[in-house]
């Protein structure tokens, strides 16, 4: 057989397992029934206090054993949930991946729980010597573990049984979408036939939403949680912190089909572009962005009239739909108005650095399904942002290739193009 090569002469890049986790529930088949229905994951936050806070709603994943166990227990199972599904639909079950992992994950911190406990206890010195020397003298292998950006990594992999040094990645809202960008590069230059990219966030704490309110970016729309998160919408405030996770299994075509495995979608174009405007704000002309979608597209070999489907990056907040708006209308001109668009965060809220790695798979099953899933909240349209949105309701449509947009704080843009078939 032939081997399966890109317009540049790369290996083809194919997805041969997915597994998800949101606020919406565990595995594929719960996800996307409930995606498509239309049904909104968010609601009161009941995992810790929430007096004196502005927003005391999110898209919390409550439901499995490590929820209320800090930030960085709840990341990993989230992530191994999510890896477990994946490679067991891939045929790569039983421990031995055999390929390297590229985690994204959520800067890590002890949690409060692990502070206040560290505080009670006797140490030398104030503030924070205090606490160091504390926490040096209680040798507690696995609260240390719990501060280290790459142990979430370090134990998936030994579960995983993948190869070489895991890396883990954190380009803010990005990261989901970097992670499989990585994972797409190290199978196109040839140092493996096969990868596992996986997004996962868990920190959806007291601090994260103390810290984003801070900067007027959440929604404080308390009394409805489902209704918060209105992407494109002109009565928008906000987005609505989420967690969950996602994972793909992404294989050289030439490997997949050697061994008979079932093709999910193919990875076509990854575009990456950075924004030094501002810390949080977008670049005024979308430039980057702008940059990020035309690199994505000619990564892939695409025309810009040859995207049948758009999952937004859509996070409901004021700036940052108008950005996205104007960035794709300067790439896809008047034929935006005829190309669907949807926000898979109007229903699941912001999973932060799962994002674009939920959002990939979400698009996969766009095009394998034919059911484009909606936004919902879409009851009154921002005259400024003339878009396609699937309003509401879901919409059946043959889709043979999306453009999914990932636009992370800090100015970190990156842009997957997939298609249904090679």
């Amino acid at each position: 057989m032939a081997s399966r090569k890109d317009h540049l002469g790369r290996p083809v890049v194919a997805v041969t397992g997915i597994g998800i986790v949101t606020s919406l529930g565990v595995g594929k088949a719960d996800n996307w029934s409930a995606l498509t229905s239309g049904r909104s994951g968010i609601h009161p936050i009941t995992r810790f206090p929430v007096d004196h806070l502005n927003t005391t709603i999110a898209g919390m994943v409550d439901f499995l054993p490590s929820s209320g166990r800090g930030s960085s227990a709840h990341t990993y199972e989230l992530a191994q949930t999510a890896a477990r599904e994946a490679v067991d639909e891939a045929g790569f079950g039983g421990g031995a991946f055999g390929g390297p992992l590229f985690l994204a994950a959520p800067p890590v911190e002890i949690g409060w729980n692990e502070r206040l406990a560290l505080y009670a206890r006797k140490g030398d010195g104030e503030g924070y010597a205090r606490l160091l020397s504390t926490a040096r003298a209680q040798n507690d292998r696995a609260m240390f573990e719990s501060g280290q950006f790459g142990a979430i990594a370090d134990r998936l992999s030994e579960t995983l049984g993948t190869r070489g040094l895991p890396i883990t990645l954190s380009t803010a809202c990005a990261s989901g979408a970097t992670a499989i960008q990585l994972g797409v590069e190290a199978i196109r230059r040839g140092e493996c036939d096969r990868a596992i990219a996986i997004g996962a966030d868990g920190s959806a704490t007291e601090e994260a939403l103390i810290r984003f309110s801070l900067l007027s970016a959440l929604s404080t729309n308390n009394e409805v949680p489902e209704k918060a998160s209105k992407p494109f919408s002109r009565d928008r405030d906000g987005f609505v912190l989420a967690e969950g996770a996602a994972a793909l299994v992404l294989e050289s075509l030439d490997a997949a089909e050697a061994r008979g495995a079932t093709v999910l979608g193919i990875l076509s174009g990854c575009g990456e572009h950075a924004d030094d405007f501002h810390r949080t704000r977008s670049k005024p002309d979308g430039s980057p962005a702008i940059a990020a979608v035309r690199s994505a597209l000619a990564d892939a070999g695409l025309a810009d009239d040859r995207i049948d489907y758009i999952n937004a990056h859509g996070t409901s907040t004021p700036e940052n739909d108008k950005m996205e708006h104007l960035s794709l209308h300067s790439v896809f001109g008047d034929r935006l108005r005829t190309i669907p668009i949807s926000s898979n965060k109007s229903m699941i809220g912001h999973t932060l650095s799962a994002a674009g790695a939920i959002e990939a798979a979400f698009s996969l099953m766009t095009m394998r399904e034919g059911v484009i899933p909606p936004t919902i909240n879409y009851d009154h349209p921002d005259p400024a942002i003339d878009l396609d949105v699937v309003p509401n309701v879901k919409r059946q449509a043959s889709v043979s290739t999306v453009l999914s947009n990932s636009f992370g704080f800090g100015g970190q843009n990156t842009c997957l193009v997939m298609a249904r078939e090679a």
